[in-house]
């Protein structure tokens, strides 16, 4: 891996739709560079891509996959990426690891969903952006309206270097627009009328070759690469290349095209916050002082965990002590690994530019910045959407709910668009991905790689219960079996407490008559005051009141949820010199607060959640009507490019269970959307008594 310089290295990403050829590429590109005998194929399990049993299984990519291979010189870093929109986290941790991407698309299909995606991922990522018309070989391919609609898309400045030879069955080769003189020969459009925009894009980046080309002089070959590299590495041009990956043509120039004008790692300038605050460049140099970041966690049956590095600048080597900004702990590297595919083979040290895996590490983490030394540098965070497809999971057996804990958070780590949550109300453990799918393949990896079996079912949605009014009441608990026996007298007042109040001049002996103390708890705006006179409730038994109250908030008195906006204040109670004591007081408390919320115009509250809806601009009537369907209502909304609107929107979390699966019908896939927590809001009184009829809680009523 060291024999490559910096500047001799090439890291590409391969994104774009889903069964766009990105793996058959990845494949042909590896056989034609003399790796293996001939291609992989997807089809019959024998990519060399394809390290998961889910892909090859399924026949797609499920994660991100690396291979290498030498051409022209240039060692290039091939990282393949899932086209599901169910796996963007893949795509978006690889994107980091890359100066160029390949947009793949489909010649007969066009521009699909996750294409618009992935451009705009690598566009703010600042990747050269190199366009690959792929599958060339198929029926009904409009070659000049897919080249008009890409630019329609993505912008006047993406056009073909190089043009297909012949259509459908008959495609046998590609022409290059860049050649002096271009003819016809065959292939099915004039190169020129493509070649000449290239050269005015040239012209355009340096004045000097302005000059001479408004002159009608012609440019050298070197002159026309060099300001196509130029070009690239600017933004100013995305180039288009055709190829069929299947039977390999226009692969190799493809191949030529990375090695030509695919970024080098230098060319990418990288910035990273010093410990100061100060932003700075990262510099790809060998001499520079080490900076890696951590892109990519794979946990092998037999290499355990897998942390794949790009090394930004500086130099790797082995059994050196590097630093992790995240925790600040200094951690020796016992041993580098050079990937290809699901092999692995022992280095020795990593230059910058170089990609490399360290094994056996579990502190790193998907993101992690590692410098050496004392240094203080943190590269930008990588952002992974939010997962909102949520499932209850539990093991099927006994047996599996010892290895359930650990199984799942080795896919956490290896995902990071997966979660495991406990809720803390409904007492399930959750799992959250991007969709129906992506929980699918979890819970095949589940029992195929980890051995464990798990039912599902919807979660639970985490409703909270209110008041609307002031009541008081009293409760007596007197307990006597024999012995020492139980007894204790409280008597509650409750309050509806309104949100975002301020506890430092709320509570106040004015609004609250005898207030000695109270206790605030902002998460779930509750609070507890003491207005005992008298000394009717013994100092001791006090913080038991307060106890009991809050074990009862927590198990409902409605329907089972945790109660939120309330203020109680115990007034009065008597106590017995010998029977009294903290349980007698907490059970008396519970139970007197259950009977004073009942008479304190009780309500349901839901979750209401934040939306950005990401829809193609002609779907907006249709999304609008589902959403008030759902009980949800738009807030406005703003344009983006390529024809697309994000629609800002709030609605009940209840309505959003099965709400992605309804915007990729109403859209074709095209859609996409993000929520959050905003706020809770009562339940409309129809749907309230459903809830509480469903939730059945006479048995846990004391």
């Amino acid at each position: 891996m060291s024999k490559f310089k910096s500047e001799k290295i090439r890291n590409i990403v391969l994104v774009g739709h889903g069964a766009v050829g990105k793996t058959t590429l990845a494949d042909q590109m590896l056989f034609k560079a003399g790796v293996g005998s001939r291609a992989g194929s997807v089809d019959d399990g024998t990519s060399l891509l394809d390290t998961d049993d889910e892909a090859r299984l399924h026949h797609f990519s499920i994660s991100s996959a690396m291979v290498h291979f030498e051409h022209h010189g240039m060692r290039v870093n091939v990282i393949d990426t899932p086209g599901y929109p169910d796996f963007v986290g893949q795509v978006i941790s690889a994107v980091c690891a890359a100066e160029t991407a390949l947009i793949t698309i489909n010649a007969s299909a066009g521009i699909e969903a996750n294409t618009r995606r992935t451009f705009e991922l690598a566009g703010k990522a600042h990747l050269a952006r190199i366009i690959v018309i792929n599958k060339l070989d198929q029926e009904n391919v409009d070659f000049a309206g897919l080249v008009e609609s890409i630019q329609d898309s993505f912008g006047a400045n993406c056009i073909p270097l190089n043009v297909p030879c012949g259509v459908a069955a008959n495609f046998h080769a590609v022409k290059s627009t860049l050649t002096s003189h271009a003819e016809r020969n065959g292939s099915i459009v004039d190169p020129a009328m493509y070649g000449s925009s290239v050269m005015d894009i040239i012209a355009e980046t340096d004045d000097e070759l302005m000059e001479r080309y408004l002159d009608g002089q012609e440019l050298t070959a070197d002159e026309v690469l060099g300001g196509v590299n130029k070009a690239i590495a600017s933004g100013a041009l995305v180039p288009i290349v055709c190829i069929c990956a299947k039977t390999g043509v226009g692969v190799t120039e493809l191949m030529d095209a990375i090695a030509d004008f695919a970024l080098t790692p230098g060319e990418l300038v990288r910035h990273a916050t010093a410990d100061s605050g100060q932003d700075i460049e990262v510099n790809a140099a060998e001499d520079a002082p080490f900076v890696a970041q951590v892109f990519k966690t794979r946990i092998d049956p037999f290499v355990s965990k897998m942390s794949f590095i790009r090394v930004l600048s500086g130099k790797l080597t082995k059994d050196s002590v590097v630093k992790d900004m995240r925790t600040g702990r200094g951690i020796k590297i016992h041993q580098l690994l050079d990937v290809q595919g699901g092999q692995v083979e022992a280095v020795d040290e990593a230059h910058a530019g170089d990609v490399v895996v360290v094994a056996k590490i579990d502190d790193f983490q998907v993101g992690d910045t590692l410098v050496n030394g004392d240094r203080g540098v943190t590269l930008p965070s990588l952002h992974f959407p939010t997962p909102m497809i949520g499932l209850a999971v539990e093991p099927k057996s006994r047996s599996d709910q010892q290895k359930i804990s650990g199984a799942l958070h080795k896919i956490e780590e290896e995902d990071p668009t997966f979660r495991i949550t406990r809720d803390p109300q409904t007492h399930e453990m959750v799992m959250r991905g991007m969709s129906d799918l992506h929980l699918q393949i979890v819970q095949e990896r589940l029992h195929k790689r980890d051995k464990v079996d798990v039912v599902t079912h919807a979660p639970k949605v985490p409703y909270r219960e209110t008041i609307a009014s002031r009541a008081e009441g009293s409760y007596r608990h007197k307990k006597q079996s024999g012995g020492s026996g139980q007894f204790a007298e409280v008597h509650i007042r409750l309050y509806a407490l309104p949100q975002g109040i301020d506890p430092t001049t709320y509570f106040t002996r004015d609004r609250f008559e005898s207030l000695r103390e109270h206790h605030y708890d902002p998460e779930l705006n509750f609070a507890f005051l003491d207005c005992v006179t008298g000394g009717s409730v013994p100092n001791q038994f006090i913080p038991a009141v307060e106890k009991g109250i809050r074990e009862r908030m927590e198990r409902g008195v409605l329907a089972g949820y945790q109660v939120q906006d309330v203020a109680a204040a115990l007034f009065f109670g008597k106590d017995h010199p010998v029977d009294s004591n903290e349980a007698a007081f907490r059970t008396a408390a519970s139970n007197c607060f259950r009977d004073v919320f009942k008479q304190a115009k009780p309500s349901l509250l839901e979750p209401i959640m934040h939306l950005d809806i990401f829809v193609p601009g002609e779907k907006l009537g249709d999304i609008t009507g589902d959403l008030n369907t759902r009980r949800g209502r738009m807030e406005g909304m703003d344009s983006l490019s390529g024809g697309m609107q994000v629609v800002h929107a709030r609605a009940p979390l209840a309505e959003l269970m099965t709400y992605a699966r309804s915007l990729s019908s109403i859209t074709g896939g095209q859609g996409s959307f993000t929520m959050e927590f905003s706020h809770y809001e009562p339940v409309p009184p129809n749907e309230q008594h459903k809830i509480i009829s469903a939730a059945q809680l006479g048995s846990d009523d004391d």
